[in-house]
Order: C-alpha cells, then structure tokens, then sequence
C-alpha cells in the first residue's frame, strides 16, 4: 500500500508531533515536530558522547544538514557532570546547539562497560574508568540527570543483555525488569511537557520475548519507541527479523527508532521495513581511520591507490570536503595521521549519512522508494552478489530485487514463518 496523502498516522505527545507524510510499502517518511526543531525521518543521528560529535564542531553539524544528535547521560554525568550543564541552562546551550537532541540513559554501558558494571533491581553500579569511583545508576536518577541534560528526547533505563547472550533466562529477566525501570522512569520524569520519554523494546533474539515487550510498552503510552538490544554482534539474518517484527508490532503513528545502527546497508535495509531513526559512532569512528563512506560502500584513503587520485571523494557529494579536497591530498594527510584528517573525512561520512536519509524520504515520497532501494543495491553490488540477509529483508519489505540480486530469496512465505517464529 502506498499513500502520499489522507489519513496517515499521526501522534500528539505534550512536547512531540509525529506525522508521517507519505508511505510506500513498509516505508514512511515522517515530520516530528520537537521543542528545538522540526526533524524529518528517517534520519540519521550523529553521536556526541560526552556532548560533542568528535573531529566536528556545530557550525559543521549544521552544514551536513543534521536535525538532532546524541549525547551519552552516563558519560556527560562523569564529566562535566549534569549539574554544570544545567547551570548554562542545559545540554543545548552548554555546546551551542540549536536543533533537536536525544540523550540515552546509560543503559548501553551494561554492554560496553559491563567489566565494570554491577547490574541489580535497583539499578546498575558502574566503576568509573577516569578514577574508579563507583556510581549506581537507578531509573530515577537516569531520569534525572536527563532532565537537567534538557534534551528534547530522553531514554528510559533499560536493562541490556548482548544479543549474542546464551542465557534465556537473563533475556527473560531483562525483558520484565526493563518494563519495571520503564514505570519508575515515567514516575520519575518531571519534564513530560518539555521532554519526551522514549522505551525500549528488549527481549534479544527471541521473537515471543519482544511480542511481550511491545506489549508491555505500548501500554505506557510514551511518545515513541526504540528497539533496543541489536548492533551487538547478532548476526544480520537475526537482525532484520528483530527490525521487521518490531516495527510491525510498535504503534504506527510514534517514532521508531532503531538503536545503535549506522552502516548506510543498515539504514536503507531498516527504513525499509517501516523504521524511522538511527544513530552510531560508526561514520566518524571509520573516518578517524581514514574510511570514507560512498554510495559502493567504503572508500580507504590509506590506500596507495589514491595517492595520485586528484578526483573528489564522491563526485556527486556537496560536502564542503568533498568541494575542496581532492582524494590525493585526503591520502597525504590520513597516512601522516594529520589531526584535519579525521575531521574532513568525518565530515563527509556525517553528510553521506544526511544526504542518505533526505534522499530516501524523498524517494518515499516521490512513490519511487523500490526503484530506489534497487538502483540503491545495483551501485553496492554491480555483480548481483547482493547478501542473503538483504535479500530476505526485502521480501518482507515487498520490494522485488528481480534484475539486480543474482540468487533468488528465500520464498516469501518462509521469511515471513522464519520472522514469526
């Protein structure tokens, strides 16, 4: 089914407005109006760990075209510390940014940090890595720190178990705790009329566990909803399936926003099938080691071939990099490890990102997102080789691949058991 107009669906939340503008299948483009700014999703958000995009400045954020980023709460809580921030009347104005801002609620340390986090009822304690103090995070402080970070999008604290855990039982445990943690973030959250509280959807790999999750969830009513527990090592089979399964099941008319995903396969593949938000360190992590992002997937500056390349990153890129650089000069400063190295290729990776999703919502909604997605695949895989994964993933999205995929996908109806299962 494919609507450009009439009746879509739609949200209003005290401090967000959700409205998707046009459909194509699975795949919507949307407007979500936030108390700093007006975002159109999909869209990709860069992050700002401790309250800055690395090798980029916010003038530089502006000029790639980016509507919200992200900062970490249990890192901006080490350092500067939430009651600092909030003195220069909150995270916004602490780094001099106009546009939206999502701030997560530490809850992804219990992965990335888990050798040094404690995680009970009552909350998670970390041991710092700056000095060894010990830090308990509970719900109502996460809440609270967030509040006075003052982003336009909060995260309830979720318990986190790695997708590749072997342990159901944890899965089990995690998916119920994280549903209590939902309720004493709500109760504790003293800002819902400036500040929308997204949940998340956990329960790993294991399609019942998110079917009781999304259920558990959508009954609190928050503005929007993230699915949790991916980009963690599953493998990419599992994780379309997790993506497709929630996004049929959250509400239709809030945000969807898939956690942790930022490779541009990834984006295209989730938008897809009905998400709407992203975010990941990946474009600036891979363009601090000299990895570019171009529409046939990456470009390695280090390489020797580039040495005499006097051609631009990707020709068809407006960037401010892409403008005044050439690929030679990039190869001269990445392999002299050159500090401006990983700031231009940063910001080309960030404005790849941007011109990525803007592109996809109009193709959205131009009604010719499928044609998209298929030239879209034939610049990334010009030998058909296009990955099982993404196969199947477009099957259930209702997008034929015929003429660019050279092995055929899995029958339809043995996807959609296999995501049912």
């Amino acid at each position: 089914m494919s609507t450009v107009s009439g009746a879509l669906p739609s949200s209003d939340s005290p401090a967000l407005k959700f409205q998707v503008v046009a459909t194509q299948g699975k795949a919507r483009s949307a407007r979500m109006v936030l108390p700093h700014f007006t975002a159109e999703t999909p869209m990709f958000m860069p992050v700002g760990t401790q309250g800055s995009v690395k090798g980029m400045c916010t003038e530089q954020l502006l000029d790639c075209g980016c509507h919200v980023i992200l900062g970490n709460t249990y890192h901006l809580e080490n350092r500067p510390g939430s009651d600092l921030v909030a003195q220069m009347d909150g995270l916004h104005k602490f780094i001099g940014w106009p546009r939206g801002m999502l701030t997560d609620s530490g809850g992804f340390q219990m992965v990335s940090l888990l050798h040094l986090a404690e995680i009970t009822e009552e909350g998670v304690t970390f041991q710092s890595p700056v000095d060894g103090s010990q830090m308990l995070l509970t719900p109502e402080q996460s809440i609270q720190i967030q509040n006075r970070l003052g982003a336009d999008i909060i995260m309830a604290l979720d318990d986190v178990v790695p997708a590749t855990n072997v342990d159901q039982a944890r899965f089990l445990e995690a998916t119920h705790r994280t549903t209590r943690w939902l309720d004493r973030c709500i109760a504790a959250h003293g800002r819902s009329n400036e500040q929308n509280l997204f949940a998340i959807v956990q329960g790993g790999l294991d399609p019942e566990l998110r079917k009781i999750s999304m259920s558990d969830l959508i009954k609190r009513d928050t503005p929007g909803f993230a699915i949790g527990g991916l980009a963690g090592g599953e493998s990419k089979d599992d994780f379309w399936r997790v993506v497709a399964q929630c996004a049929e099941g959250l509400p239709p008319g809030k945000p969807r926003y898939v956690m942790g995903i930022g490779y541009p396969l990834d984006i295209v593949v989730c938008s897809a099938l009905g998400a709407d938000m992203y975010d990941s360190v990946y474009p600036t992590r891979t363009a601090r080691f000299g990895v570019a992002l171009v529409p046939t997937g990456v470009l390695k500056l280090k390489n020797a071939e580039y040495a005499k390349d006097f051609g631009p990153i990707d020709a068809d890129c407006s960037c401010s990099t892409c403008r005044q650089y050439s690929r030679s000069y990039l190869h001269n400063v990445v392999t002299r490890n050159q500090p401006s190295a990983a700031v231009l290729v940063s910001m080309h990776n960030i404005a790849y990102t941007q011109a990525l999703t803007k592109v996809i919502r109009g193709a959205i909604e131009a009604q010719a997102f499928p044609d998209w997605v298929r030239a879209y695949l034939r610049g990334m895989f010009p030998r058909g080789d296009v990955p099982a994964w993404v196969r199947d993933a477009m099957v259930s999205a209702g997008i034929s691949l015929q003429g660019v995929a050279t092995a055929p996908p899995a029958p339809a109806a043995l996807v959609e058991a296999a995501g049912a299962e």
